[in-house]
């Protein structure tokens, strides 16, 4: 995979540390951070930690943008033909697909054995999320069916109660537009 990184001779505990640090400084004052490192023993340079910083506020950042455009997503439409869970199905298809990109374009560096875990790993992600489409495609074929059913129902009902072709009609339309 790539060359180790000086931030990864962090113990865990002074990772999460460094990641606060970063959020609670709006990703500036480097420099404070690298001799906060020096003083706990470490030795990295200023530009490893704006490295990994960069790479840390991306991270928030597009978890973020995913959040906002959920949130979007949700207020404006209704999520009665799972519109909602197509889009976020999608969304995740692409991170795989991205994820699949930038491994093929890593140099393995002797180490077959963690690219094929990677891989195995992403296999899996794009199976589970393959299957859930599958899901939510029959989901939208039965709320369909359904839909169908309840105009055709209410529609008989309505022309024996004596409602004009055109009230049927609306009514009918109004019954099938949830299910679009």
């Amino acid at each position: 995979m790539g060359r180790e990184s000086a931030i990864d001779q962090l113990t865990p505990e002074h990772l999460e540390l460094l990641k606060a640090r970063l959020e609670d400084s709006g990703f500036q004052n480097y420099q404070e951070l690298t001799d906060w490192l020096t003083q706990l023993g470490y030795e990295i340079s200023k530009s490893s930690v704006h490295r990994f910083g960069k790479k840390h506020e991306q991270k928030i950042q597009a978890v973020s943008l995913s959040t906002q455009a959920a949130i979007y997503m949700a207020e404006r439409n209704p999520d009665d033909a799972g519109a909602l869970s197509s889009s976020v199905i999608t969304m995740m298809q692409s991170e795989f697909f991205n994820a699949l990109v930038q491994l093929q374009q890593l140099d393995d560096d002797g180490k077959p054995l963690e690219r094929m875990a990677a891989l195995a790993k992403i296999g899996k992600g794009v199976s589970e999320l393959s299957k859930a489409a599958v899901n939510q495609k029959k989901w939208q074929v039965e709320v369909r069916d359904k839909a169908e059913r309840a105009a055709e129902a209410v529609t008989d009902i309505a022309q024996k109660g004596g409602l004009s072709g055109d009230t049927v009609q609306e009514i009918r339309r109004a019954i099938l537009g949830i299910a679009d």
